[in-house]
């Protein structure tokens, strides 16, 4: 009898409880990361990283390999590092936020939720999109101060910055990677910033390439920081003929360097979320 009166009563609380939406539950969990950046001085240290890596490659370069370039000023070259100087920054906070998750068991806990399996990593990286977009505005404000500026039609303008979100995206999915798999999330960021810093030094994006020994010439011109670097200087142009047309020969090696990590590290990513217990 009990039995007889009890199931009528769970069929209608079955019916009654709402049936969670991914959507709801993705912007949920994307404010959870977004929010926060504005009270806790992360978006203030995004825009201050651009600003430091302006005054820290411009001022004291300027003045050493502006006047052998070929281009209208030195700001114009250096301004697609540091675009990507800025743009790997904002990527490898979400490295930072990914490894204080995993410590803390929060993705343990999201795994006993009626959460999907992928939202977690979704929302993640819709946070990282958003700190990519910051540092890329920071990034394009410093460079507009020391004197970048873009020489072609708005739709090269437009294609420089989603390359430029292109390689945080692809950037974020190594980090959140990284960072969901550490048990120091401090030295997490430190193990991806090095890399880049000494990639970054060793690019065209400082110096052209014949100007490095010749025994690491071939390093430098064909490693994925120049080819950005390489792509972003003739999506933005130049008054001087130094910079060349766009064409697949100027941006076609660096979406080829996108394509080809993006292969490896998001399906890396989803697999990795899949399997974790």
């Amino acid at each position: 009898m009990t039995v007889a009166l009890d199931t009528p009563r769970q069929d209608a609380l079955a019916v009654a409880r709402p049936r969670p939406s991914n959507f709801g539950q993705w912007w949920v969990l994307t404010k959870r990361l977004v929010s926060p950046t504005l009270r806790n001085g992360e978006v203030l240290t995004a825009v201050v990283a651009s600003v430091v890596f302006t005054i820290g490659w411009y001022v004291p370069l300027k003045n050493i390999m502006g006047a052998t370039m070929e281009m209208s000023s030195y700001a114009q070259y250096l301004m697609p590092l540091i675009a990507l100087q800025g743009i790997s920054f904002a990527a490898v906070t979400g490295a930072l936020r990914a490894a204080t998750d995993s410590v803390k068991g929060v993705n343990r806990r999201f795994q006993s939720m009626p959460i999907a399996t992928l939202t977690p990593l979704t929302a993640r990286m819709s946070a990282s999109v958003y700190r990519c977009t910051v540092g890329t505005a920071a990034a394009l404000i410093s460079g507009h101060v020391i004197g970048f500026r873009f020489y072609r039609d708005l739709e090269y303008t437009v294609a420089f910055c989603l390359l430029l979100l292109m390689i945080g995206f692809v950037l974020s999915f190594l980090s959140d990677l990284l960072g969901s798999n550490s048990k120091n999330p401090a030295a997490t960021t430190q193990w991806l910033l090095l890399p880049q810093l000494i990639f970054g030094l060793l690019s065209v994006g400082i110096q052209p390439a014949d100007r490095f020994p010749d025994w690491i010439e071939p390093v430098v011109r064909n490693q994925p920081i120049s080819q950005f670097v390489y792509a972003l200087r003739a999506l933005a142009g130049d008054s001087t003929s130094a910079v060349g047309p766009v064409t697949w020969s100027a941006v076609g090696p660096s979406l080829i360097w996108l394509v080809v990590v993006a292969a490896v590290m998001v399906p890396a990513s989803i697999v990795i979320v899949l399997r974790r217990p």
